[in-house]
């Protein structure tokens, strides 16, 4: 079994907000691929990182996690590509971690 989180910017380089369907629409895909989803949402976590010039950017972020049996890399690594393109990012983090159900 895999844990697949998503990791989204709440804000665009502006500062200004993503409109909601683009978060409504992330939720709709995993609950009709997967069947369900999580999302953290009511305390965006913080992320931070180092550009070249070693100057710190910093996003809030929203969190949805699936749970999968398989994992399709080709479809992840294709909607990654579409959220990328989406919510305008150099790179949107999917990541996938194995896991167990107790």
């Amino acid at each position: 079994m895999y844990l697949v989180q998503v990791l989204l910017p709440l804000f665009d380089n502006a500062g200004l907000p993503f409109p909601a369907a683009h978060f409504r629409d992330v939720r709709h895909t995993l609950t009709a691929r997967f069947g369900g989803m999580t999302a953290y949402t009511r305390a965006p976590a913080e992320g931070l990182w180092q550009d070249e010039g070693e100057r710190t950017t910093r996003d809030d972020i929203v969190i949805y996690e699936v749970m999968t049996e398989a994992l399709d890399e080709e479809w992840w690594q294709t909607w990654r590509a579409e959220l990328e393109a989406r919510f305008r990012q150099d790179r949107v983090v999917i990541r996938a971690t194995s896991s167990r159900l107790l």
